[in-house]
């Protein structure tokens, strides 16, 4: 079984207005390198999932459409992901317009064709969009990883709060290297031969 990893809204507009993920944003970015190198050592697949609003904000959720907000708008700057992110050549980038990949987007499919019923999630924000798409992978019976060291919020107290909540209810908690060594078992499950 394949399992793929969701890297979720590391983006500029994500960053810069939030002194806390400024702050974090150095460390967060070595975590999700070596999350994606962890993956694509072990030949699974990496998803950036981005969020992007069109100038009108004509796709854009209630929230963005009723607050005006300009954030993650297309073709700018502060819709790309961090220019420090290591982006593989055979990794995939998803656009979404909601917190959750799998709302009006090809997710599911994608991870058909990966054969993928167990996922790690990493990204921002914690009590949201990462929040969401683990809730929407666990209602869809996948078996979901949370990447503790990759994942973080603009507020430590919903930071907190949210990871309390999702780990145990819809998904487990590890470390890099707690998950280097799960995939590297399911990895090595997949291409040993059977017991004779």
């Amino acid at each position: 079984m394949t399992v793929a990893t969701i890297i979720i809204d590391m983006q500029a507009d994500f960053f810069l207005p939030h002194p806390r993920l400024t702050q974090n944003r150095a460390m967060l970015i070595a975590n999700i390198n070596d999350l994606a190198g962890i993956a694509r050592r072990n030949i699974f697949p990496v998803i950036w999932v981005k969020q992007v609003f069109a100038s009108n904000l004509h796709d854009a959720s209630l929230e963005v459409k009723r607050g005006g907000h300009r954030i993650v708008i297309e073709g700018t700057d502060g819709a790309n992901l961090l220019p420090e992110l290591d982006f593989g050549a055979s990794d995939t980038i998803l656009i979404k317009k909601r917190y959750s990949a799998f709302f009006g987007t090809q997710l599911d499919s994608i991870f058909n064709d990966f054969a993928s019923k167990r996922i790690v999630i990493a990204g921002v924000n914690s009590h949201a969009c990462v929040r969401a798409n683990g809730i929407d992978a666990y209602q869809r019976d996948y078996d979901v990883l949370l990447a503790r060291d990759c994942i973080d919020s603009h507020d430590d107290e919903h930071h907190r709060i949210s990871m309390r909540y999702m780990e145990g209810k819809f998904g487990v908690a590890m470390t890099n290297s707690q998950i280097e060594a799960e995939l590297r078992g399911n990895f090595e499950s997949q291409v040993r031969p059977p017991a004779t």
